[in-house]
């Protein structure tokens, strides 16, 4: 199983970045990759329409806005994984905060090192747009 664990130093403070990211329906608020989610499943499904066509179809597995953390899992994808789960957990204190991002996942009908690769595109997009949004 691969493994993929990022962070972002971001100034602004970590509930102010929770309101934005913590939403499990924002993603097309800061991740500029995703221009449409659209929620299911009574909120825990959503389905995003990613920039330059495809979708993806994920499940809300755990939440918790005291910890500033939601774990979610991948049903459908065009990415070469299998068995994915991710953690958004945002940390810290005063100005400044770290969104951490990690993820397991087995890489299907590709080797690990891309699939791992585009998992990590994927995070840095949108920790690059987090930047320009709250500098970091």
């Amino acid at each position: 199983m691969a493994n993929v664990s990022m962070s972002q130093n971001l100034n602004v403070s970590a509930d102010e970045a929770w309101k934005l990211i913590g939403g499990f329906n924002a993603l097309p608020d800061w991740h500029p990759a995703v221009e449409k989610s659209e929620l299911t499943e009574e909120g825990q499904e959503r389905t995003l329409s990613l920039a330059g066509g495809g979708t993806i179809v994920e499940r809300l597995e755990k939440m918790d806005d005291g910890s500033r953390t939601y774990t979610y899992s991948i049903k459908e994808s065009p990415l070469p994984i299998a068995n994915y789960t991710a953690t958004i957990r945002i940390s810290g204190e005063g100005d400044n905060c770290t969104i951490d991002w990690s993820s397991e996942f087995d890489a299907v009908g590709a080797p690990e090192t891309d699939a791992t690769a585009a998992i990590q595109g994927i995070y840095q997009a949108g920790f690059d747009n987090l930047k320009k949004m709250f500098g970091g």
